[in-house]
């Protein structure tokens, strides 16, 4: 059990996580979460067929599970992998041959025990790498049924529209055409949960609006006098063009809210808001009236 523990822990040596996951030591949770996602989706067994899948996908998770986890991410940074190796210094309980042992600034338990049962990854002091990518997709791809077996999962890229609003599909599963339907407010992070297998749904951002939760943004320009004077606009919603009220001296970066003009909650009852951000436009190029004008209106400003 020692000899196969070593050679999970040098298989994985030099293995920088940042660049595993396409990430840089001051990049934000999110954004390594966002790597991980993309990472674990393109490399998961279930999906990639190639001969180097398996171990790609083993270390993605635990560059993740360490770099999603700021002790661990802390330790990382100060002494690498060493701070999760026998003997880095600060290990208690029984050692390597059984019970509790500490490795750096964790503590795991396992035993030598029981002809190789139990997950090799717990016992290097990792987790299951399909365990972390399941709980990070609520639980479902590739997930087990209680029976132990691995569910099929598949996946789907739709557009954010269809995303909003929900849609059905013609697929083609284990080699069976059928129309599935996917409800609306799903987002890149959904998994839904059919009769005989998963499916994890990707979507593809949309040029105008940005999402966040249930809350959808975009900006919109108006020109420097509709600011001032005030006016009311067209804005561009999920459901069509809607008027707006500008008010008079409005500033640049100015949030309006529209209620409930946002995306339907999944299960129902409700749904996000839209945020408009103003951005009030300025000509580059004025002609020689405007130009007076303008001088005019900083006069009077002044007085």
């Amino acid at each position: 059990m020692l000899a196969f523990l070593d050679l999970i822990l040098i298989s994985m040596a030099n293995k920088d996580f940042y660049q595993l996951l396409g990430v840089s030591k001051t990049s934000s949770a999110e954004e390594i979460k966002k790597a991980y996602r993309k990472m674990a989706l393109e490399w998961h067994p279930d999906r990639n067929k190639s001969s180097e899948a398996n171990e790609k996908f083993k270390e993605i998770n635990k560059a993740y599970e360490v770099l999603s986890d700021p002790k661990k991410k802390e330790a990382y940074d100060q002494y690498g992998e060493a701070a999760f190796q026998p003997g880095s210094g600060g290990f208690g309980g029984q050692g390597p041959f059984g019970g509790t042992y500490k490795q750096g600034p964790f503590t795991y338990t396992y035993s030598t025990y029981g002809g190789g049962q139990g997950s090799p990854f717990e016992d290097a002091g990792f987790s299951d790498p399909f365990e972390i990518f399941e709980q990070f997709f609520g639980g479902g791809f590739g997930g087990r049924t209680r029976g132990g077996t691995r569910r099929n999962t598949y996946s789907i890229t739709i557009d954010f529209m269809d995303a909003v609003k929900g849609v059905s599909k013609e697929v083609v599963i284990d080699g069976k055409k059928q129309t599935i339907k996917i409800p609306a407010g799903v987002d890149g992070e959904t998994r839904i949960r059919f009769d005989s297998y998963d499916l994890v749904v990707d979507v593809r951002p949309d040029k105008i609006f940005k999402r966040d939760g249930y809350d959808l943004y975009l900006d919109h320009e108006i020109t420097y006098s509709q600011a001032i004077l005030g006016e009311v606009i067209s804005v561009p919603t999920v459901d069509g063009i809607v008027s707006l009220r500008v008010q008079p001296g409005t500033e640049s970066n100015s949030l309006v809210r529209l209620k409930g003009r946002g995306v339907p909650y999944v299960r129902g009852g409700g749904r996000g808001d839209q945020y408009v951000k103003i951005k009030i436009k300025v000509p580059s190029h004025v002609s020689r009236r405007q130009k007076e004008l303008l001088q005019e209106f900083d006069n009077e400003s002044k007085r």
